[in-house]
């Protein structure tokens, strides 16, 4: 029996641009109070010459970040200003692994890229629309990797290596990535939206820089009892930055 499998990635990036434009300190009184400066800096601001360029706040009397239900106030840093504007893409995004044969793994690759400069933290989620399936709804089922032991989850990654274990699932490798993926052996299932899935996280920083990048492996199993047919599923990646 001979299986043809398409994947197609459908990627969506949220790209938050905050725009500040200039302020500009006045005198505010009534007859009851008298503010002199409206800015709690001393200074503030963009400033370059032709060997620098520096962008700083001064004599912030509260700095940093404060929280309580219901609001964060970062104060004092340049949270918002990032040098490096928020980027995401995927090298590939229609992956064919070819024609299956049975107890013989077939595996694809995507690259994944990121551009973070944010003082927060980015993250990049995954999650299938479907299992590996056909039209007609024969499905290759996601892996649980070698099991006993080796038994992987939609958040753990466990080793996959044995010929007779069957599905489907990816691996993470590169800049970001989580730390159960501790080599290219090891693998997860994708969470699954149709059975009501909550996307997994596969690369996550708080390192500002420039073309982090990982690269995503899907892998497929079949046993010989496999239904043939054409299958397919849809993979959305969201990549989320925060400042």
């Amino acid at each position: 029996m001979i299986k043809k499998i398409l994947l197609t990635i459908l990627f969506l990036t949220i790209h938050y641009s905050l725009i500040t434009s200039h302020s500009y300190a006045i005198t505010m009184d009534s007859t009851r109070f008298r503010i002199d400066f409206s800015n709690i800096n001393s200074a503030s601001g963009d400033k370059s010459s032709s060997g620098y360029k520096l962008s700083d706040t001064v004599g912030q009397l509260a700095a940093g970040q404060f929280a309580s239900t219901g609001y964060i106030v970062k104060a004092g840093f340049q949270y918002i200003h990032s040098i490096i504007p928020f980027s995401f893409s995927v090298s590939n995004i229609n992956i064919d692994l070819g024609t299956l044969i049975p107890n013989t793994p077939a595996t694809g690759s995507t690259v994944l890229s990121i551009n973070y400069g944010g003082a927060g933290q980015y993250q990049v989620t995954a999650i299938e629309e479907t299992a590996l399936q056909t039209l007609s709804g024969n499905a290759i089922p996601n892996t649980t990797c070698d099991g006993g032991v080796n038994i992987c989850s939609e958040s753990t990654a466990r080793l996959w290596t044995l010929p007779s274990s069957y599905g489907f699932g990816y691996n993470m490798s590169g800049q970001d990535v989580p730390d159960d993926f501790v080599s290219t052996s090891f693998f997860r299932p994708f969470p699954n939206k149709a059975k009501a899935g909550i996307p997994s996280v596969v690369m996550t920083s708080t390192n500002v820089g420039r073309n982090r990048q990982a690269t995503l492996t899907f892998k497929a199993n079949i046993s010989p009892v496999q239904p043939a047919g054409g299958y397919q599923t849809i993979v959305n990646f969201v990549a989320t930055p925060s400042f």
